[in-house]
């Protein structure tokens, strides 16, 4: 298993509850991917802020698996509050059907004309009669044909970007029409529950990255951090070598032999490190197209409380998602009476490149226009961490480049959240690239001698996935979640984005307030302070 991000470990522990022996290399001094912390003066600080939905099906069952589930709690229902220098709303969904269920929020969202609100229905309706896989709405940008559904600019900026930016990290108008019918149709207009949220209440470090070498341990796998991968080589039918790099990042390390491989890497790097005859080269080259799109992410300590939920999105503001994590960093635990928020700015690229200092210039403002108690308020500290390659570049066109788990070469497989999931890039999809990886696989590797298979799971009530029940040992399901998980990823009729406030790849802390020392660590984060 080469790569220990979500995608890495979904595989590497369904492999290994099998009874096959694994090994994960990871690059990284620790497990987790993008979904990572760090400590900051005695705080642990999240390097951005992911959030789930209740119908993250194979998400939801890996935490289930790494015992995490407790502690990244759902909504009762979906509710938001959305503000602006003006006014504020609460987007909340009703306890009626689908579709139903949001008609009485979107009626009474005071940020849009009665006219303009009217229009949603229509643009509603044409998204339910949309195919997401047909390649010629991919070919396709969601600002024109919401545009041609009725929907203004400004209807397009203070509600549909509320949910396509942040879920594709893409301008909204930019986006991908396929991607943003998957939003639109499972997260909206599908399952009434299926929308809420779920936000994590511990570290992300520690609930993927720790969790996931504890259970990794338990299971017996041999998980090797701060180690990377040389190349990956054929023997033909007898497997794979796997040439590590030297200490000096030479590629003449130890070399490694399995039976099997899974490159659960970012695009970049698989390109770099598939053996010749996996698949075309013109392909390959393809996923150079994918491009990336950067996420940035602001963290404001504040000498007091100013904002009175835990999470909101802004408009008129160039504020978009806003988190209370005060109480995940342990701010309050060493009796510090302040707040800190963490501001989520995704489709970032006029940010990225912004110092420290012009950020703040500009946010902190941005902030107190939202929240008039920071107008009273003391910022203590302001830092940023920035994702420069956060995902890919979610546009019309994109579909054709994201290939299938499967390689001409018997027992090599991708995943990763950028190949072809039929979802969006986020944690729902890499979980599911890492279970598409284990089904890509199973005809390569029999079930160890003394492993008793699972018999076969009857499908959630949120949707069927293909079985992977092979894999994974004779026990008792404890969960719908973990349910899920187990019968691996969902067919392309059942996708379900989350709201992609932090996705994958390439995460840059940059920390501080104005003069900037660039330190690069072991990990490759470049911090700044």
């Amino acid at each position: 298993m080469i790569g220990g991000g979500l995608a890495g470990i979904t595989a590497a522990t369904a492999l290994a509850q099998a009874g096959h022996e694994v090994t994960l290399l990871e690059a990284k001094p620790r497990l987790g991917g993008a979904t990572m912390s760090f400590t900051r003066d005695g705080l642990v600080i999240d390097t951005g802020q992911h959030v789930f939905l209740r119908c993250c099906t194979a998400y939801r069952g890996l935490l289930d698996r790494l015992g995490m589930s407790a502690h990244a709690p759902l909504q009762p229902r979906f509710d938001v509050t959305v503000v602006s220098p003006e006014k504020r709303a609460r987007l909340r969904r009703r306890r009626l059907p689908a579709p139903l269920h949001m008609l009485p929020a979107l009626l009474g969202y005071p940020f849009l004309t009665l006219p303009e609100r009217s229009r949603i229905s229509r643009a509603a309706l044409g998204f339910k009669r949309l195919d997401e896989h047909d390649e010629k709405t991919d070919e396709l940008r969601l600002g024109d044909w919401l545009e041609a559904h009725g929907q203004d600019e400004r209807t397009r900026r203070v509600l549909w970007d509320l949910f396509s930016i942040s879920s594709l990290n893409v301008p909204g108008d930019d986006a991908s029409l396929a991607l943003a019918a998957v939003v639109v149709k499972t997260g909206l207009l599908g399952d009434a529950g299926a929308a809420d949220i779920g936000v994590p209440a511990l570290s992300l470090g520690e609930l993927h990255g720790a969790a996931a070498a504890r259970l990794l341990a338990k299971l017996g796998a041999t998980v090797r951090l701060s180690t990377k991968v040389a190349s990956v080589e054929t023997k033909g039918a007898d497997g794979f070598l796997i040439r590590l790099m030297a200490a000096d990042d030479a590629a003449d390390g130890e070399v490694l032999a399995a039976d099997a491989v899974v490159l659960a890497v970012p695009h970049e790097q698989a390109a770099r490190l598939i053996p010749p005859g996996a698949l075309p080269a013109e392909t390959v080259d393809g996923w150079a197209g994918l491009g990336a799109a950067p996420i940035v992410n602001l963290h404001v300590r504040y000498d007091r409380k100013v904002m009175d939920v835990p999470f909101a999105a802004a408009v008129d503001s160039p504020v978009q998602w806003v988190f209370d994590r005060t109480r995940i960093s342990g701010m309050h635990a060493r009796g510090d009476d302040g707040q800190y928020l963490a501001v989520s700015l995704s489709a970032a690229d006029e940010y990225v490149d912004l110092t420290v200092a012009e950020l703040r210039e500009m946010f902190v403002p941005a902030l107190a226009a939202l929240f008039p108690a920071a107008r009273q308020a003391q910022v203590t500290e302001f830092f940023v961490t920035r994702e420069r390659r956060a995902t890919f570049r979610q546009v019309p066109g994109t579909a054709k480049l994201r290939p299938a788990a499967a390689t001409a070469l018997p027992g090599l497989a991708l995943a990763g959240s950028w190949t072809d999931t039929g979802w969006p890039d986020t944690m729902e999809g890499a979980v599911r690239s890492g279970l598409n990886a284990v089904i890509a696989l199973h005809e390569n590797l029999a079930t160890p001698a003394g492993v008793q298979a699972a018999p076969a799971a009857a499908p959630a009530p949120t949707g069927t996935n293909p079985e992977i029940s092979g894999f994974v040992t004779g026990r008792r399901l404890a969960s719908e979640g973990d349910a899920a998980l187990a019968r691996g990823p969902a067919l392309k009729t059942d996708r379900v984005p989350e709201v992609n406030l932090v996705p994958e790849v390439n995460l840059v802390p940059e920390v501080n307030l104005v003069p900037e020392v660039n330190v690069v660590d072991e990990d490759e984060r470049e911090v700044r302070s």
